[in-house]
């Protein structure tokens, strides 16, 4: 987070950093307006179908259709070859397969680019030379992510990165901006079907040696379910029975209607969490769990910084720590588990996890530390990379655009795409228990162009109809000059107006991540019959 500071370009996409990741934009918007004490100052390029609040502060705003990112990236590296902008040292000695990116972005001509995701031939070579004109760090988020291309829009990125040297480089970097607290740690821990801790692929029998000898058990060669399979399964009747642990599908889940179906089929499901949510009223069995400020232990930030949390406050009624549960739950099935503190599983996750075997309580006392960290002495690595890639070369990939899964047609003619907004936070499961900030931001709206509401004759604050081919919902309107013609927004934190009733569960082929950010949708005055 601090290198932002050090870059000379910043390009930001998928992300409406302001309201989703205050924190970093503050010290993204200070990079760009002040700069550090010698006067140097981030450019910023911005990439957002909607006029989000970071765009003020850039130097270029592009505007792609949603759906369409493969096309513009790919447009920024035909232009950085064209023109020969690239860090040929840094390909040369770090990278392989220039020339099968050089082939597969031969086509995306900047006319072309246009063409495909409206954004003016002249601002994509704009961008390009731009972006290649210093170090430059990317940000990306779910808005890159959660597409049917998801996969080929980061490797898209990777490309546009490692062609202008910014991997492993001070002021570079590809950086994620995780959508919640530990979301990292939680993957760093194996909480991925295919891998085990510390990013060890399963079917790798050395590294299950490795864990098999830790812990005393056989593990499996063969990769789990994602959560999208699982559903699959629970649909059909392979899986029976769900342990769901802080989590609420029945308002984040891709078509509710198919995700309520699936829940109906299960023959037992128990959820732990720390409120009743949506999906816990479903639940046979609840284990109220304690929140972040009622436990010990560590997260992991979105740059790898491993934080100690400190319990503040005794845990209500019959809440306990999640560790605590697990162990209850796997010494009742006969596991003989012994831990008697969360330092003690800090121990293992040291003993077991290559880059996390540096890291202890007493390291953390102070300060966190970034991984890897392999040992006592090692100070951690803020910056990836540095010394060169995991696999030897970094590989440029080859990707080609493909459109969403589902386009706008005369019956369903806008474009909807879903997120957050600055006053809740994902299923509203704590903040919507907060008066404050429902007064700021206290029920659902589809926010639109004033285009597109003077066409459909509705008014802002006017209640209207939003449906698709899996659902519908009644919502009032705003309208903003954020959203662009075409094109409207809704934040999916309210049950009882969930944009997820309406989104498609076509998934990313690689990453089974449903495409949230694209579906069609047709829109209508509401009756007061509706509302």
């Amino acid at each position: 987070m601090d290198d932002v500071a050090n870059a000379d370009v910043v390009l930001i996409t998928g992300s409406n950093i302001t309201e989703n990741h205050p924190v970093l934009s503050a010290a993204l918007k200070r990079a760009v307006r002040h700069g550090r004490p010698d006067g140097h100052r981030a450019r910023l390029i911005v990439a957002d179908p909607r006029k989000v609040g970071i765009s003020r502060h850039a130097t270029i705003w592009m505007r792609p259709t949603p759906g369409t990112d493969v096309a513009w990236i790919n447009g920024m590296a035909h232009v950085i070859l064209r023109e020969n902008l690239h860090d040929a040292a840094y390909v040369a000695e770090r990278t392989e397969g220039l020339e099968a990116l050089r082939d597969s972005v031969a086509s995306f001509t900047p006319e072309y680019v246009a063409a495909v995701t409206g954004i003016p031939a002249e601002q994509v070579e704009a961008a390009a030379r731009l972006y290649a004109s210093g170090r430059a760090l990317i940000y990306y988020c779910m808005g890159m992510t959660q597409h049917v291309s998801g996969t080929d829009n980061v490797k898209a990125l990777a490309n546009l990165a490692m062609l202008c040297g910014n991997i492993g480089r001070v002021g570079g970097g590809l950086n994620p901006l995780r959508g919640q607290n530990n979301v990292q740690g939680a993957c760093d821990m194996g909480g991925l079907p295919d891998k085990l801790p510390g990013y060890r692929n399963a079917a790798d029998a050395s590294a299950r040696q490795s864990v098999e000898n830790a812990w005393g058990t056989v593990l499996p060669d063969t990769p789990g379910m994602t959560s999208r399979a699982m559903f699959h399964a629970m649909e059909t009747g392979a899986m029976r029975a769900l342990y769901l642990v802080g989590e609420n599908p029945m308002v984040s889940h891709a078509n509710l209607a198919h995700a309520e179906a699936c829940f109906d089929a299960l023959e037992f499901l128990v959820v732990q969490d720390i409120f009743l949510t949506e999906t816990a009223m479903r639940a046979d069995v609840v284990l109220p769990s304690a929140c972040f400020a009622e436990k010990d232990g560590t997260f992991t930030n979105t740059e790898r910084r491993v934080q100690r949390v400190r319990k503040a406050v005794e845990a209500p009624g019959e809440a306990r720590a999640d560790w605590e549960i697990i162990l209850d739950l796997a010494n009742r099935m006969a596991a003989g588990w012994r831990y008697d503190a969360p330092e003690d599983v800090m121990r293992e996750i040291a003993r077991v996890t290559p880059s996390y075997a540096g890291i202890t309580y007493a390291r953390l006392e102070q300060e966190g530390l970034h991984w890897p960290c392999p040992d006592a002495g090692h100070g951690g690595t803020p910056i990836l990379h540095a010394e060169g890639f995991l696999r030897g070369r970094g590989l440029f990939h080859a990707v080609d655009f493909v459109p969403p899964a589902e386009l706008p047609d005369a019956e369903y003619p806008f474009i909807l795409t879903t997120g957050r907004v600055l006053y809740q936070y994902h299923t509203g499961t704590m903040t919507r228990k907060s008066r404050g900030l429902a007064a700021r931001e206290g029920a659902c709206f589809v926010e639109m162009a004033r285009e597109d509401a003077r066409d459909l004759g509705v008014a802002d604050g006017g209640m209207v109809r939003v449906a698709s081919r899996r659902g519908e919902i009644v919502v009032a309107v705003r309208v903003s000059p954020k959203a662009m013609p075409g094109t409207v927004f809704i934040p999916f934190h309210f049950a009882e107006a969930a944009a997820n009733r309406l989104t498609s569960d076509a998934a990313d082929p690689v990453a089974g991540i449903s495409e949230f950010k694209v579906c069609a949708v047709r829109i209508a005055p509401a009756t007061a019959d509706s509302e």
